[in-house]
């Protein structure tokens, strides 16, 4: 069979575009109009989605591309001196620069608001500031310990041979994050290993990222000797530049962080090119209470996961029928206090079914929640049906979650984080330090255990919300989104 090559300069509406061996798309008009020469077109396989990349936003990625695999081989050779140097300098500057960063985010927040977006993860403040300072010089405390310690490598040790456990850097490390600007401080743990980085922020938080680069990280790495590309923003605000970044088969793994959607389609990319991904998309944690849980313990659980909207925020709580007249009203006390310290109230779904638990009034009862587009009224719980306990409820300041009730859960005694496929994220080797998020998110233990759900939907809100049902365990949720 004879094929011919080429460079592809130009689309011609109705095309079709084979994909999926067997299926195929069609170019349409206002792709064929505004391709041009030096673009790039990416066909996801998966669904036949067609990805332009215009070549401006092409070349920027693959110079940060370039630059990192070169800053890579570099930070093989690096002693651990200069590494964490960088981290405390990196720390040193978000405080001396905060004035400027703060501004950079005011600005992002005004342009968010005007847009009707969310800006719960996209504002920042001096404790958030504080947060990632203590994270970097975490960092820089836990590479200078590795580096003092002689302990010899660990050794798993058969009959007649043995394995050493040694630990090597990956290289480049691609990053496509949603808007939360203090992902800048999580990602830049991968130096501590060797990995250099390549990051992309959404496009409301890029003015932030962009400050805190100039003012702070850029200055950390030449002050360090540690090479420019280490780790790099791609500053563009077009989603063209996750697509170009995941089709660089240069990376050695994708991370994605963000919405359903988009992160099931950034993984597809990533895995076309043959990179491994890390890919967090919809979901939320779920707490599950045994028979035997410890109620203060129970109601601390509860606080502390609603103390912000990230990733692995109480999403569904599950309570056992026996324990329901007790632990129902101490989980929306705990809700409640959480809210509380936001300046509102929490917002309730309660599983068909486990409403008579519910406080007499509640489902009558009118609340305001703040949304992205502004303060309206809400009921304070409503009903939920049983197929919706694994929605995720997205909220900006108010909080959301879900809670059902069935007789008994004989589940292990954790509470873990769960993704959109349902696969557990548990913390293993050492923690993170304080102010910082390992990618592989770190569990809660108490007496509760993790449980599947996966998310068939989005909900936006300013405050937490909750759904119960009754059953053979209770369970209620309270979702946040990352």
């Amino acid at each position: 069979m004879t094929t011919t090559a080429g460079q592809l300069t130009q689309l011609t509406a109705g095309t079709l575009v084979p994909f999926g061996g067997d299926r195929f798309t069609t170019v349409d008009a206002a792709l064929a109009a505004a391709f041009q020469p030096g673009d790039r077109l990416y066909v996801v396989h998966d669904d036949g989605a067609l990805l332009h990349v215009p070549a401006a936003v092409s070349d920027a990625v693959t110079t940060s591309v370039s630059a990192a695999v070169e800053a890579a081989q570099a930070m093989r050779s690096v002693p651990a001196a200069q590494v964490a140097a960088f981290y405390r300098a990196f720390a040193d500057g978000l405080v001396a620069a905060w004035d400027a960063i703060a501004q950079a985010n005011a600005e992002d927040v005004t342009r968010a608001e005007a847009l009707g977006r969310s800006t719960t993860r996209l504002r920042i403040d001096a404790d958030v500031r504080d947060q990632m300072a203590d994270g970097l010089r975490g960092w820089a405390d836990l590479v200078e310990k590795a580096a003092s310690d002689d302990a010899p490598a660990p050794r798993v040790t058969h009959a007649d041979w043995h394995v050493d456990v040694v630990t090597a850097p990956l290289g480049v490390i691609g990053f496509v994050f949603e808007g939360r600007p203090n992902v800048l401080a999580d990602a830049a743990g991968v130096l501590a290993t060797g990995n250099t980085a390549v990051l992309r922020i959404g496009g409301d938080a890029l003015g932030t990222a962009t400050a805190i680069v100039e003012h702070a990280l850029a200055p950390a790495l030449r002050g360090a000797g540690l090479p420019d590309g280490a780790i790099s923003l791609v500053t563009s605000r077009e989603r063209s530049a996750g697509w170009a970044l995941f089709s660089d088969r240069r990376l050695s793994l994708a991370v994605v962080r963000g919405s359903g959607a988009a992160v099931a389609q950034l993984a597809a990319v990533a895995r076309q090119a043959g990179t491994p991904v890390s890919a967090h998309g919809t979901g939320g944690a779920w707490l599950v209470a045994d028979e035997s849980a410890d109620t203060a313990r129970f109601a601390s659980v509860v606080r502390h996961s609603l103390d912000r909207k990230v990733c692995n925020t109480l999403n569904v709580a599950a309570i056992p029928r026996s324990r329901a007249a007790e632990l129902v009203p101490v989980l929306l006390a705990a809700a409640d206090e959480a809210a509380a310290a936001r300046g509102t109230v929490a917002r309730v779904h309660v599983v068909a079914g486990s409403e008579q638990w519910l406080p007499a009034g509640e489902l009558e009862r009118t609340i305001d929640v703040h949304r992205a587009e502004g303060v309206v009224a809400e009921p304070r719980a409503s009903v939920l049906a049983s197929d919706e306990l694994g929605r995720e409820w997205e909220w900006e300041n108010t909080l959301s979650s879900a809670w059902s009730s069935s007789r008994t859960s004989r589940r292990p005694s954790r509470c873990s984080t769960r993704t959109r496929r349902g696969s557990s994220r548990r913390s293993s080797g050492p923690t993170p330090p304080r102010g910082t998020r390992s990618s592989a998110r770190s569990t809660h233990r108490s007496s509760a255990t993790g449980s599947r759900g996966g998310s068939t939907g989005s909900t936006r809100s300013t405050s937490p919300s909750w759904a119960c049902r009754t059953g053979s365990t209770a369970a209620c949720s309270a979702a946040r989104a990352c």
